[in-house]
């Protein structure tokens, strides 16, 4: 169960900024995705307003994949009562893919075109599947798997994530993320985190380097590139918004760069730290399916 030590409410507080924080990121990156820094500067200056467009051509204020497949997720979670059910978590998804979402991924699409023809809610391993689509999306086990022991969750990373994406540093980074969020839910501080996580995953995982490398712009679908660019941003700023705009103005993938960054950062400075302005500019129906989601999925503790 959750640690005794921390107030569910507050660690309920910082669940809800987490997928808030994935939502305005996701809809403050799709204004700039595929753009590169230069091209950014040059129609923005610095990007820091939530006002849509971009490739996709969207509304102020919505959102893509990112954010629309975690809510899948979300779903498929909540109605297993907190259980994350590779064949629920692949229905869910094919059911969101139906539905003509504004995005996916070309990973997500033929896999789950493979699960439509085979029943089986995992995909083939493959090493050229280490896309961002399973990363992406990880915050509703985060949330589900709560105070479960390392290797429970670990489990559940992989039971959702292999629905699209069966490969081994995908696995990697959706676990470290996942984890992370975790200790930012129980309140751990960032320098307690790098310590714990971050060190250890670059020791591990060299590939993962991001301290010795100059910026990570123009980041990727790749989520080697996109876990460094988030970092960096992580580590190199002392606040939420300060953090996503570094992140969204790197340009590339910066839809996911702004999702995770958002997720990670809201996790650790909390719900005062997202700017009012974005909140009021994110599609409600969307802020409320994350509050929503947030409290349904977070245990509550058994001593409450």
């Amino acid at each position: 169960m959750p640690a005794p030590t921390a107030a569910f409410g507050a660690i309920l507080a910082r669940a809800e900024a987490a997928y808030l924080g994935l939502a305005v990121g996701d809809a403050l990156g799709a204004t700039v995705e595929f753009m590169t820094p230069r091209e950014i500067a040059h129609h923005y200056g610095i990007h820091r307003e939530i006002v849509g467009g971009g490739w996709l051509r969207l509304k102020a204020g919505q959102v893509t994949d990112d954010t629309g497949m975690s809510l899948a997720l979300g779903e498929a979670i909540i109605a297993h009562a907190g259980s994350v059910v590779p064949l629920a978590c692949a229905n869910a998804f094919d059911a969101w893919m139906r539905s003509k979402p504004i995005d996916i991924g070309n990973t997500v699409r033929r896999n789950l075109v493979t699960f439509r023809k085979t029943g089986v809610p995992a995909a083939p391993e493959s090493d050229h599947d280490a896309g961002n689509g399973a990363a992406m999306r990880v915050l509703p086990v985060a949330l589900a798997t709560f105070g479960e022991s390392e290797s429970m969750v670990r489990a559940a990373v992989r039971a959702q994530a292999h629905v699209t994406h069966n490969n081994a540093i995908s696995d990697v980074v959706c676990e470290f993320l996942t984890l992370t969020v975790q200790d930012f839910l129980r309140g751990d501080t960032l320098p307690e985190v790098v310590c714990r996580r971050i060190q250890p995953l670059v020791a591990k995982h060299p590939e993962l380097s991001f301290h010795d490398r100059p910026p990570r712009e123009n980041p990727s679908g790749w989520v080697v590139e996109t876990l460094q660019a988030v970092l960096q941003a992580l580590l190199q700023n002392t606040g939420f918004e300060d953090g996503l705009v570094d992140v969204v103005n790197r340009g590339g993938d910066a839809d996911t760069t702004g999702a995770i960054a958002g997720m990670l950062f809201g996790a650790l400075y909390g719900a005062d730290a997202l700017p009012r302005r974005w909140l009021a500019a994110l599609d409600p129906g969307v802020a409320s399916r994350c509050r929503e989601q947030a409290r349904a999925l977070l245990p509550v503790p058994r001593h409450e």
